[in-house]
Parts: C-alpha cells; sequence; structure tokens
C-alpha cells in the first residue's frame, strides 16, 4: 500500500505540471480530486504500517498529493477558475 501511495503522488504531481501548462488550467479540476484521494490513500497507508516497516513511501505520497492540491488551488484561483 505505501508504494501505491508513492506512485499516486507522482502522478498528481504530473497532473499538476501538464494543468500548468496554459490553456490546461481546467484540468486541475481533476488533479486535485485524485490527489485528494492519494492523500486519503496515503494517510491509511501511514497509518496501517507496520512497526518495523519504514513509512517513507508514505509520507512521500503525502507531500507529494498535498503540494499537487495547494499548486492547484493556486493555479485555479490565479487563473479565475474559481471565481
Amino acid at each position: 500500500m505505501q508504494v501505491l501511495s508513492l506512485v499516486w503522488g507522482i502522478l498528481s504531481l504530473v497532473g499538476m505540471v501538464v494543468a500548468f501548462m496554459p490553456c490546461l488550467g481546467s484540468l486541475n479540476w481533476l488533479n486535485i480530486p485524485f490527489s485528494v484521494l492519494g492523500l486519503i490513500v496515503s494517510v491509511i497507508a501511514i497509518s496501517t504500517a507496520k512497526a518495523g516497516k519504514s513509512k517513507g513511501p508514505s509520507i512521500a505520497g503525502i507531500v507529494c498529493c498535498s503540494i499537487a492540491v495547494l499548486f492547484g488551488l493556486v493555479r485555479l484561483v490565479a487563473g479565475g477558475g474559481v471565481l
């Protein structure tokens, strides 16, 4: 489950980069919910990790998804897609 959260975070960042291109800002309406789901999966993965296992991939997934959500919201607000 930890690898899934890391992959989800990477895909969220790729979606964020694509949505930052001109004329593709509306993709943030798809990327933000995708990133929030990835954030939920990452939190579940970190909470269910065994005591001896590394939690690094789950933490990286949380960080990547959080960055994608924050930058996606900033892009929507700056581009006039929210109001």
